[in-house]
């Protein structure tokens, strides 16, 4: 667990803290990683990397090849590249109870992220939300967002992001 924030931590959202450089599309080379690790007093074997990737619940990270990266949720600027996708008919949201009243009003907002993060069912919605609190799960008529021209991308762990969803699009009552 330790292990799995400490990359999401500089991998996502701070990778100058520990001297590194994401490429345009987010990725570093493991050796650079493990090296800075290693030099800013928290050193990751490849071993305990593989296992952290392989086994993480939610599967943030992909190792391609040489490289590694987060596979969404960034602040810092990169172009994940992935194309765009047909979502299925309804996708869904976990939120909490005091974030309703500005959903209702603004829709969802990636806020300091690129993208609206979308689960693709009820249950990884509710794990969502149960982070923040008691969970609220809101379904995504992803079907008629996309029927009007919205684009959804889904990242490597399955992941459906979107760059905002209106309120119209989203279901209350359910």
């Amino acid at each position: 667990m330790k292990v799995s924030k400490y990359l999401s931590k500089h991998l996502r959202h701070q990778p100058e803290r520990i001297g590194l450089t994401l490429d345009a599309n987010g990725w570093v080379e493991v050796d650079a990683l493990l090296r800075a690790t290693a030099d800013h007093r928290f050193p990751i074997t490849r071993a305990e990397l593989d296992h952290v990737v392989a086994v993480n619940d939610k599967r943030r990270f992909t190792i391609e090849g040489t490289r590694i990266r987060a596979n969404q949720g960034h602040t810092v600027e990169v172009d994940l590249d992935l194309p765009p996708a047909e979502p299925p008919a309804y996708l869904y949201h976990g939120t909490v109870a005091h974030s309703l009243d500005a959903i209702r009003a603004e829709g969802l907002r990636p806020m300091n992220r690129h993208h609206v993060h979308l689960s693709p069912d009820r249950e990884t919605a509710t794990r969502v939300g149960a982070r923040r609190g008691r969970p609220i799960v809101l379904p995504v008529d992803a079907a008629a967002m996309h029927r009007d021209g919205h684009v959804f991308r889904v990242s490597a762990n399955g992941v459906w992001l979107a760059d905002a969803v209106p309120p119209r699009y989203l279901r209350f009552s359910a």
